[in-house]
């Protein structure tokens, strides 16, 4: 686990770069994407925002995690996909497209930071095991359209900051290349199914 808070791109790079090698190694598009989702999960955030007044409630502790959500064919409903810290029954979950703010995301095209999700009435907990204190959320794209996004929560309030929101643009570039060099559309067909 990364106990380092990153604070500029360059330190992000080594990290990068071992997810593009392990994503293109990876044998299947779900598993290139886990490659992303545990890395943005571990390495994404302050890491010291759990120990900083306001930054968890009674009861709670600290832990991250990231998923990617793609749009399911006639986009009825987002579907997610290589989950890193998601309890193993929401693995593969569907939500409406439009529920909570990955449906905001899916309307708007627009990455989305929400430093603390106590500020915002319309915030949704779709995690089962808690409701996420610090989230981001970025569309990933191919060919100009729009078909998924990288998710990213963290227990504690003001994990994220603008240059986590920057980040994790750069890794949602890399998520979607892998997803569509190892056929994830063909993939994603198979998990809806099951």
């Amino acid at each position: 686990m990364n106990s380092e808070t990153v604070t500029t791109a360059g330190q992000a790079w080594d990290p990068f770069v071992k997810v593009l090698t392990d994503g293109i190694a990876a044998p299947g598009p779900e598993e290139a994407l886990r490659v992303v989702t545990a890395c943005v999960a571990d390495l994404l955030g302050d890491k010291t925002a759990h120990l900083k007044p306001g930054g968890l409630k009674e009861g709670e502790t600290q832990y991250s995690v990231a998923a990617t959500v793609m749009i399911a064919p006639g986009a009825t409903h987002n579907v997610f996909v290589a989950q890193s810290g998601f309890p193993p029954e929401q693995i593969h979950m569907q939500i409406d497209i439009e529920r909570g703010h990955p449906g905001r995301v899916v309307r708007e095209k627009e990455p989305l930071l929400l430093a603390n999700t106590d500020e915002h009435d319309d915030f949704q907990q779709i995690l089962k095991t808690s409701r996420m204190g610090s989230s981001m959320y970025v569309p990933m794209f191919w060919q100009g359209t729009m078909f998924g996004q990288l998710i990213a929560g963290s227990q504690a309030r003001y994990s994220y900051r603008p240059v986590d929101l920057e980040l994790m643009c750069r890794f949602s570039e890399l998520a979607g290349s892998l997803w569509h060099a190892h056929n994830g559309p063909d993939q994603l067909a198979q998990i809806i199914a099951a």
